[in-house]
């Protein structure tokens, strides 16, 4: 709710006239869940999915080991709960929306849009699946499978990534590992919950980012000697 709250009002406050609707920047979520169908994805949540459950029998283990209520391990991980949480996330996204618009800027405008829908499509997964699996947390709490803050934090960073490669993905994806080991050193998370927190956060950025992935396109070539398999990237335009 807060983070619903924070994302109506700085549009509403932010986005200079004449600039794209609050209602137009969501007319694209059902096809957004549409393209979570995709072999890759598929491939990334099985990925997770074996991932979480290797690592399931050793949860207790890692748990007793990383936990630190008030050390230095904890006081070096204490940002994630912050960067991870849902209306830093959003209000990430939503800023950079409202930058593009106000600059001109359409490249930052649709990385905004696309972040926007990415931590919806994140949000409905992981609460839904929350919901669904009720799982206890190491600190007794409840909803704890898959990890919230991973997720959306994994989000963001592979709309990132999407948009402007790796030079920039790269660096937002360790920040998700950073979010990722603070819930568990906070005693929020078990790993699995993590791991598998990865794989929804990824999934559902690559689905709101679809329209803006490269396309890639293989042809045979003929070589000396034989025939040569060619791929070309074609970035969307």
């Amino acid at each position: 709710m807060r983070a619903a709250a924070l994302a109506l009002t700085l549009t509403l406050m932010a986005v200079p006239a004449g600039a794209q609707s609050v209602a137009a920047l969501f007319t694209s979520l059902p096809a957004d869940f549409a393209h979570l169908f995709t072999p890759t994805n598929g491939l990334i949540v099985g990925a997770g999915g074996a991932a979480a459950l290797a690592i399931h029998p050793k949860d207790d283990e890692i748990a007793d080991s990383i936990y630190d209520p008030s050390g230095g391990r904890h006081d070096f991980f204490r940002a994630g709960a912050t960067i991870g949480d849902g209306v830093e996330q959003n209000a990430f996204a939503l800023g950079m929306y409202v930058v593009g618009r106000a600059a001109h800027r359409p490249g930052i405008t649709s990385t905004g849009a696309d972040l926007i829908d990415a931590q919806i499509v994140n949000g409905v997964l992981t609460q839904g699946l929350k919901v669904s699996t009720n799982r206890t947390r190491p600190n007794g709490g409840p909803h704890a499978f898959p990890s919230g803050h991973t997720s959306a934090t994994f989000a963001t960073a592979e709309v990132i990534r999407e948009h402007y490669g790796w030079k920039w993905g790269a660096p937002l994806y360790g920040v998700g590992a950073y979010v990722s080991v603070s819930r568990m050193v906070d005693d929020k998370h078990w790993a699995s919950d993590v791991i598998f927190g990865t794989a929804i956060g990824v999934i559902s950025a690559r689905a709101a980012s679809f329209g803006h992935r490269r396309n890639v396109s293989v042809s045979p070539m003929a070589i000396p000697r034989g025939i040569a398999i060619v791929g070309t990237l074609h970035p969307q335009p």
